[in-house]
Formats: structure tokens, sequence, C-alpha cells
């Protein structure tokens, strides 16, 4: 990973990796708060990842933050803080490096889009010096109850499965499968409206779930395995992520042209 990619900035906000200690443990409280988990948030997992941190700036304050786990190819997936819940045996057939996306959270009440946006532009910028063909991690609905998310389930089970050659079987004991359940119409509206923002993301880039989601009442949410091939994601959705990856990236006085360190051609590449 290089270092002078960062740091990022997009409005009112900047993004770079966190630098030691200090910036690790604001990200565990910010991850406690958003999860609201009791006492800081952090596990065995954190010191091998590199975290991103979203900043207001001015003033400083943490207002996004996300980990990255990077992996050679499917040999290593095991290892994964996805695969304590999933079989992921399909996937450790993938031969591309691959990025294990995690701890995805933005402060409550900051719902500002440039947030998301310089998110995804941080991330991207990480895919692309990787060289990472799979992007993947658990997309979280908050509560353990499948009830409310019902007709965003019934979207999921109808267009969005992973395909059989990569598709997680159940790891974990407690899950709601969805896919299994009878056909129904879900309501569009409805269905977006309870879907998790990242997980939309995800999704409007050619992303693909499991087929059933695991509750874990250790965080008090559903997830479901998320999964995105680098190289499928849409030709526009890729001119769209280099131009915001390029624009935050570039100097300001910078005039050789944006710099493009995003999503490239056909090979493209939680929670």
């Amino acid at each position: 990973m290089r270092q002078g990619m960062f740091p990022l900035t997009l409005g009112r906000y900047h993004a770079r990796l966190a630098a030691g200690d200090p910036d690790l443990a604001e990200a565990q409280a910010l991850r406690a708060l958003a999860f609201a988990t009791p006492g800081p948030d952090r596990d065995r997992f954190d010191d091998r990842c590199r975290h991103v941190l979203v900043r207001e700036r001015a003033g400083g304050m943490l207002v996004c933050c996300f980990r990255l786990l990077v992996l050679a190819g499917g040999g290593e997936i095991g290892g994964s803080y996805s695969a304590q819940f999933y079989d992921l045996s399909a996937l450790g057939r993938f031969s591309g490096p691959m990025a294990e996306l995690g701890r995805f959270c933005v402060r409550p009440g900051h719902g500002d889009p440039d947030i998301l946006r310089l998110a995804w532009a941080a991330m991207t910028a990480c895919v692309d010096a990787d060289r990472v063909a799979m992007l993947f991690g658990c997309s979280s609905f908050a509560g353990t109850s499948p009830e409310p998310y019902l007709d965003s389930f019934a979207l999921l089970a109808a267009r969005h499965l992973a395909p059989r050659r990569w598709r997680p079987r159940a790891g974990a004991g407690d899950v709601f499968a969805f896919a299994a359940r009878p056909r129904r119409d879900p309501d569009m509206r409805r269905a977006m409206l309870r879907m998790p923002p990242l997980l939309r993301s995800y999704l409007a880039m050619g992303g693909w779930v499991s087929d059933h989601a695991v509750i874990d009442r250790q965080l008090n949410t559903l997830h479901v395995f998320t999964g995105l091939e680098t190289g499928a994601i849409p030709a526009l959705r890729q001119r769209r992520l280099r131009a915001v990856a390029g624009a935050v990236a570039a100097p300001p006085a910078a005039s050789a042209g944006p710099v493009r360190p995003a999503i490239r051609g056909p090979r493209e590449d939680g929670r």
C-alpha cells in the first residue's frame, strides 16, 4: 500500500490511513457508538488490517471508518473475519488477490453523501494499489429480527444471489435462510429503503450475497456475506469511481489532469 495516495479530500472531509494506536482507538470508539456495543469495539483482526479514517476537515471529527484485510488469494480466506460465520470453501478456489472490507460505519446523525463518496474513493484507491480482484465482507442490517427486512431479503433472493461456483454455505448455527422461503414479490420502494447503504452500493456495482443471513446477537445485527468481483463492475460505474477517486486525489494546483487510481478495465475489484 502506498501511503502517498493519502490523504484524499472531498468537500468538508478528508480520508487517510490510521497512523498508530490513537487513531485505531478512535476508530474502535466510533465502531462501538455505531454498533451500540459496550466499550470499544475491538477484535483480533484489527492488528492485521489497514484502517481508513474519514474526518471533518474543520475540527477533525471522525465521521466514518472501515478496515481492509488484503489476501493473496482464496487460499487465505479461511483466516478472514467472515470465515467465522460462513463456509467459504468455494471461494478458496479464487485465484486473484482479495480484500475483506470490515467494520464499515458512519457516525450516527451524519448523513452527508460526501462521506460515503469519499469512503468509496479511498476504498477504490486501496483496491487499485493492491490489484484486488474481489472485494468481500459482511453487510449488516440493524437488529436481529428479519421481519422489518422481508422485502429487502426477497429482493436479494430474486436478483442478487452469489453465483453457485462462489456461493457461501451456512457456517454459523443461527441463520435466516431467506432464499429458501416461499418466493414473494418485494415492494421495491420498501426493499431499497430498508437496505443498508453499504449493501446498496455493492449491489449497484454488480455485487452479490449469500443465500442466508447470519443472526449476530453479539453485535445485534443480521448480516449477509457480500462479494464483488471487480471485473464485473459496469463501465459507467467504473468511470464514476475513477472520476471521484481522481478528483479527490489530485493536488489542488495540479494541471496534468485527474489521477486515475481506481478501478481498471476488465479486472475489478461488512463489517
